[in-house]
């Protein structure tokens, strides 16, 4: 990068040379190292004394301190249908531009749709939840009341139905018992009777089989309650008790079923309730992008384009694409103006926020307008750097002081930052210094023609004018084409800035800028010179 630079200041000094040349303003000498050749100079500079401006100049644009800006807030990309001219004074509320939102004019209409469609699911779903509950109470309840009753069963077996049953069984057996008995005792007069010859023995027979009838009747009720007692009541109560643990079982998976039920119609009318959120949202946002694809001026103001005075920007115009986010109109506000410029990353050494500075616009002769550095950004501008990756360049903002009417954002302008000035100083012009070995070095012309290398210790430069702090006197001539070796390489303030940026970076003790000139070009501290840090 540095090579090409010095490359492009060779050939810069050649056309200089050739125009001072064409001019006739150049004086003839001799030159050679030792003084004894003869040599035509193409041009020479006698070494002036006096006050010498150190600045940085940039072009930049005048845009306001101030303003509101208005960024498309349409999503993706969209066309502009209506814009107001620029210049154009607005008031409060009046539309300054429209996008074209055709296609969201048909979106809002199917997801109005969408809408009316997801709030009727919703309120089936709210239905069916309210149906789901009642079903689920209603199978809750009749399992619970079966599981009572099987618990009431069980206990009445046991507390009434089977004593009863058993009681019914022993009285069965005493009321046999005593009908045998007698039946024993009938038998036992018959026996008697039949002896004594009173009665037949069809009559004995009779009793007797009274007798064997009844003592039947014994066994068969005593083997009743033995079948009670052994049998049927442990059958029963186990038939019982499996119908309380069946239905104690089925209340239990009722509730669950029925919480299930619950919880899904519950899910399903929040999935419902989720969904016709969304898509009330997605109309809304619809309708609010609708919304703003109308800008209106939030305040009265000049309308400013937001391209204008960017480079790389093509100007706003009706049928023009823009996207989401894009700056499109700036309302400025015209008491407060600055100017944007880019200061090269080779005069960062040189310029602080806060020194003073002069603004002249182009559109405005004669005109000067004091300011001061106020910010420079602490990152390269990343357009630039991506347009010329050799190019590091860094926004700053120049406010300006004392502005009036006729300053309009867009101008184009020249701002000069004042680095310092030095009220006397001895001052030669770029062109004629180079470095040999290193060693800074201008060629004095001698009076006999020749050339005199005389090293010179530098000070400060303004890009143009360079202060020689000692070396030369004022009043000597020097070249302003000196010889080129190849120890040679002729003097870049851009790179010397460079290099003087590195080593304050590396070096060890930190470099003290120069006290702050007033805007006029003087300075309030003592001048302090570079080449003596």
């Amino acid at each position: 990068m540095k090579s090409r630079r010095n490359t492009a200041r060779i050939y810069l000094w050649l056309i200089v040379a050739l125009v001072l040349v064409t001019g006739g303003g150049v004086v003839a000498i001799t030159q050679n190292n030792g003084g004894a050749e003869d040599h035509d100079h193409d041009a020479t500079f006698t070494v002036e004394q006096g006050p010498l401006l150190i600045s940085v100049s940039e072009r930049g644009t005048i845009q306001a301190r101030d303003q509101v800006t208005l960024a498309s807030e349409v999503d993706g990309r969209s066309q502009i249908i209506h814009l107001v001219d620029e210049g154009t004074i607005v008031d409060e509320g009046d539309l300054l531009i429209e996008l074209d939102v055709s296609d969201l004019q048909d979106d809002k209409v199917d997801q109005r749709i969408s809408v009316q469609n997801s709030e009727a699911s919703l309120t089936r779903a709210r239905e069916e939840l309210e149906v789901t509950r009642s079903q689920a109470e209603s199978d809750v309840a009749q399992s619970r009341l079966d599981y009572e009753f099987a618990v009431e069963d069980m206990r009445q077996f046991k507390q009434a139905e089977f004593p009863r049953d058993r009681m019914e069984a022993e009285n069965a057996i005493r009321l046999a018992e005593e009908e045998f008995k007698q039946a024993e005792q009938t038998l036992a007069w018959s026996e008697r009777l039949l002896a004594d010859q009173f009665i037949s023995d069809t009559e004995r027979d009779s009793d007797y089989l009274a007798y064997q009838r009844a003592r039947i009747d014994v066994e068969v009720a005593q083997e009743e309650l033995h079948v009670l007692e052994n049998f049927n009541y442990h059958r029963r109560l186990r038939e019982l008790e499996s119908e309380v643990d069946q239905t104690r079982m089925a209340l239990e998976r009722v509730k669950r079923n029925a919480t299930a039920d619950i919880v899904q119609a519950e899910a399903e009318l929040r999935a419902r309730q989720a969904e016709h959120e969304q898509q009330v949202d997605r109309l809304e946002r619809i309708e609010e992008q609708i919304e703003k694809a109308r800008m209106y001026a939030p305040r009265e103001g000049m309308v400013v384009h937001a391209t204008t005075g960017q480079r790389g920007e093509e100007p706003l115009e009706e049928g023009q694409e823009v996207r989401q986010r894009q700056e499109l109109i700036h309302l400025p506000t015209a008491e407060r103006m600055m100017a944007e410029i880019q200061v090269p990353e080779s005069s960062l050494a040189r310029v602080r926020e806060g020194l003073p500075a002069r603004v002249r616009i182009d559109a405005l002769p004669g005109q000067d307008f004091r300011g001061e550095l106020a910010h420079i950004n602490q990152m390269p501008d990343a357009q630039s750097r991506w347009a010329n990756p050799d190019l590091t360049l860094f926004s700053a903002e120049v406010h300006m002081d004392g502005v009036d009417d006729n300053v309009r954002t867009g101008m184009t302008c020249q701002a000069e930052i004042v680095v310092d000035r030095i009220e006397d100083a001895v001052y030669v012009p770029v062109q004629a210094i180079v470095r040999v070995d290193g060693q800074p070095m201008a060629y004095v012309i001698t009076g006999e023609g020749g050339l005199e290398p005389r090293p010179v210790e530098l000070g400060m430069d303004n890009n143009r004018e360079v202060h020689i702090v000692s070396g030369l006197s004022p009043g000597e001539e020097v070249t302003l084409t000196p010889p080129l070796t190849d120890d040679t390489r002729p003097f870049d303030p851009e790179a010397e800035a460079e290099a003087e940026m590195e080593d304050g970076i590396e070096g060890d003790e930190p470099r003290d800028a120069p006290a702050p000139p007033t805007p006029d070009g003087s300075t309030g501290g003592a001048v302090q010179d570079r080449s003596a840090q």
